[in-house]
């Protein structure tokens, strides 16, 4: 493969952090891989992909990248948008960041800069996070999460988030099928005022690059107006069944 991509793109992109670039790595720790071809020694492809296309509009003008969104099925049959991008430089700055190939289930910590870590943050949340809304009891909770098959990687995460937002560390917690089977999946939980504090930490005026079915989801929380309970007696995750705790 050239050094240089036929299609034109910011290949420095992942060579210097900033915002932009945070923000798209902890995207791709969620749903982007570097696959290594089997026609080259020194020969890889990195593949981008979410359901929402609008988001990899998004990443695509931040790469300043013209390469197509394309679309594929998982083996589920739904509908996923791609971007795949055959640039090795790229390819081999990520994987000097930790972006190697089968990462998996063995992504190793990444270390990033205090100054990006909340657009770190908001990137791998939009990837592999969630957050919603639900009643217990008539009152308003909100219930915010990450998930992540690479437990080293999700250890790392939640010591540095949890010390980040000043808030007590998060059980992780593995995932179990519908019929009882564990699966290589991990995932830490966040409830009511954590929630409020990851919100505030992921989101400024300057964050335009975000999901914005997640933000709308934090910003309708904010217009909730809760009813007279008291924070020591509010009814926060009544109603849960977590997964067994890997750590306590």
């Amino acid at each position: 493969m050239n050094n240089k991509s036929k299609i034109k793109i910011n290949q420095d992109f992942f060579k210097t952090w900033s915002c932009e670039m945070s923000y798209v790595l902890g995207f791709v720790v969620a749903d982007g891989c570097v696959i290594k071809r089997k026609n080259g020694i020194d020969s890889y492809v990195f593949n981008i992909t979410s359901k929402d296309k609008g988001i990899l509009e998004k990443i695509k003008k931040a790469l300043k990248s013209e390469h197509n969104i394309g679309i594929k099925y998982n083996s589920l049959g739904m509908l996923y948008s791609q971007m795949q991008i055959c640039n090795r430089e790229i390819c081999k700055d990520l994987i000097k960041l930790g972006i190697e190939p089968r990462k998996t289930y063995n992504l190793k910590p990444i270390e990033v800069p205090k100054k990006y870590f909340s657009d770190f943050t908001r990137g791998f949340f939009d990837g592999d996070g969630s957050a919603y809304i639900y009643n217990v009891n008539n009152t308003p909770q909100i219930k915010s999460s990450f998930v992540c098959a690479s437990l080293p990687f999700l250890e790392d995460f939640n010591k540095k988030l949890c010390k980040t937002l000043n808030i007590s560390e998060k059980s992780i917690h593995e995932n179990i099928d519908k019929t009882g089977k564990r699966i290589a999946r991990y995932d830490i939980h966040f409830y009511i005022d954590d929630s409020e504090k990851l919100a505030e930490f992921m989101y400024d005026d300057n964050s335009t690059l975000h999901l914005d079915r997640k933000k709308e989801i934090f910003d309708r929380w904010k217009s909730i107006k809760r009813r007279h309970y008291k924070k020591e007696n509010y009814p926060s995750k009544i109603g849960w069944n977590p997964n067994p705790k890997v750590t306590a």
